[in-house]
């Protein structure tokens, strides 16, 4: 007879309640689940769904005003209630946190080798020279290339993959046995992010750590999770083994999070993909760019940086082109090139036949009313000072296009369009969601009704639901309006699902390019294949099949 083993952490009825100035909110509802060691559970959701929040309050990382109720043990000490010293030995020391955003979590004035040395000393009596060379060790174990080198650089030095690592590098220092990952490849290049679930997946394998993996991505969840947790609206729906949620979803809520993730093979390219383009050889092309150059300063002295070199693309009316690459691979700086907002070094930047680089100050500005931009980081982006009516009615300011009476109306049309309330004209960005806010942004880049609209990674950081519903008002949109597109991302299932013809970038150079179905099925470059090849895919059973192609089963 088998002996069960006993769980690593175990969740029972565990509540948390914030007090407000209003009423109490019950962000977290008699959550019960259990880990086991070296067992990889996914806790998945929507952004409110109550998942950081319940593993947060494992470590009494809650404000003041949070409430917790129930039980949490840690291989049968109990978490909730434990305060000063002796939480501060189990933070950290036995059950360790991986934050979502590493770019805040870590300290901008202190090397990455600092930290990591600071978590060894604070729970191991190790000396400070040690501590250092454990830390290089530990660097070198996350993949930090270089790391007694790295050791002494900053934050801000490194790369959104590389401060990943370092987290991680701090989380395993004192090999705890409970790691949280809160949102590890969120907003990461796909290759990046399949070298960071192939490290959680190997630190799982050789130190026998228990992982809660808090995520919203199903593809991730597929790769690397045992069991799976559901929740919304504070409580759990649903639990079970990832072969068993993915294959046979048994509560309404997991059937549409599964219905809404994008696969990467099941876009629109395998249907329309031999679909003639409008106008094809006979119009002017709505974006034409030939040999373009972007260049930067170097710092203190230093050479220029190269960002765009010699890359040609061309966009035809009513079409939608996905741009896509790692970051730094320069797709960014080419969208922000064709509008102008930063300057092109060489090269031809064409929009309806007017080159944009030799064109009079008065034509530009006329022309300028014919394309949108739909910008990365909706919060960073909208006014915080001004109306929702306001920020979207300001390019009609701009331009002087209509009286107030009709800018209202325009402001109350678009509102429409992307299907939220005329009423939240008078509300501001603070007030919205992450995905109201990028409908606000949308709806700004088409107040003009458009020709051309360059999207920079309109949905990368939303929940799947929520991602969805922008992707299908963007498409929708795009067939009543009929406006040509660059779409950037770094997500080639979403560039599955939008868009026409694809075109890919690596180290600021255009490597390949064709048809959605012909890059993204049958990729004729080593860096496209790689790209394409380190998706994971919303399927355990097919995820697993890749990985032992790939040659990486775990």
């Amino acid at each position: 007879m088998t002996v069960p083993t006993p769980p690593m952490l175990s969740l029972d009825r565990l509540s948390v309640t914030f007090q407000t100035d209003g009423d109490p909110v019950r962000a977290v509802r008699e959550v019960s689940f259990e880990v086991a060691p070296g067992e990889i559970v996914a806790i998945v959701g929507e952004s409110g769904s109550g998942k950081s929040v319940s593993s947060r309050a494992l470590l009494g990382l809650l404000p003041g005003t949070a409430t917790v109720q129930g039980s949490a043990r840690l291989d049968g000490t109990e978490l909730t209630g434990l305060r000063g010293e002796p939480m501060r030995r189990i933070r950290g020391n036995r059950i360790a946190m991986i934050f979502q955003e590493p770019a805040t979590s870590l300290d901008p004035v202190r090397t990455v080798g600092w930290q990591v040395v600071e978590a060894l000393r604070s729970h191991r009596s190790l000396s400070r020279r040690a501590a250092r060379a454990r830390a290089v060790e530990l660097l070198d174990l996350v993949g930090i290339p270089d790391s007694a080198r790295r050791a002494h650089s900053y934050p801000h030095q490194l790369s959104g993959g590389q401060k990943q690592r370092v987290m991680i590098a701090i989380a395993i220092a004192c090999e705890p046995e409970v790691i949280i990952a809160d949102e590890p490849t969120t907003a990461l290049d796909v290759t990046v992010q399949a070298a960071i679930l192939e490290l959680l997946r190997d630190l799982r394998d050789r130190l026998g750590t228990a992982i809660v993996l808090i995520t919203h991505n199903m593809g991730v969840v597929a790769d690397l999770a045992d069991r799976v947790v559901v929740m919304y609206r504070g409580q759990v729906v649903e639990q079970g083994t990832a072969a068993q949620i993915f294959a046979a979803p048994a509560h309404p809520y997991t059937q549409r999070l599964l219905a809404a993730v994008p696969h990467l093979g099941q876009g629109r390219s395998h249907v329309d993909a031999q679909a003639p383009v409008p106008g094809s050889g006979t119009s002017t092309p709505a974006l034409a760019v030939r040999d373009l150059v972007v260049e930067f300063p170097g710092r203190l002295g230093s050479p220029r940086v190269r960002a765009v070199d010699g890359v040609s693309l061309t966009i035809e009316p009513g079409r939608v082109l996905g741009l896509v690459g790692e970051s730094g691979s320069g797709k960014t700086t080419v969208g922000r090139a064709v509008v102008g907002l930063v300057p092109a070094a060489a090269g031809t930047i064409e929009v309806f036949g007017t080159d944009l680089r030799t064109t009079s100050p008065a034509t530009l500005r006329a022309l300028r009313r014919r394309f949108g931009f739909v910008f990365q980081d909706p919060a960073a982006s909208l006014n915080p000072r001004a109306s929702v009516g306001a920020c979207i009615s300001e390019p009609l300011s701009v331009h002087a296009v209509g009286d107030d009476a009709s800018r209202h109306r325009r402001v109350a049309e678009l509102l429409e369009a992307v299907e939220l309330p005329a009423a939240y004209a008078t509300r501001y960005p603070h007030e919205l969601s992450g995905g109201q806010r990028q409908r606000v942004s949308l709806a700004r880049a088409l107040v003009l009704a458009p020709d051309l609209l360059i999207a920079d990674e309109p949905t990368s950081a939303l929940d799947v639901s929520v991602q969805a519903t922008v992707l299908a008002l963007f498409q929708r949109l795009q067939a009543e309006m009929g406006f040509a597109c660059l779409f950037i991302s770094h997500d080639l299932a979403v560039i599955d699902l939008v868009a026409d013809e694809v075109a890919v970038m690596s180290e600021g150079k255009l490597v390949e390019i064709g048809s959605t179905a012909e890059v993204l099925r049958a990729p004729a470059h080593p860096y496209t294949r790689a790209l394409v090849a380190a998706v994971p895919v919303p399927d355990p059973a097919e995820q697993r099949e890749r990985r032992r192609a790939a040659g990486n089963l775990a």
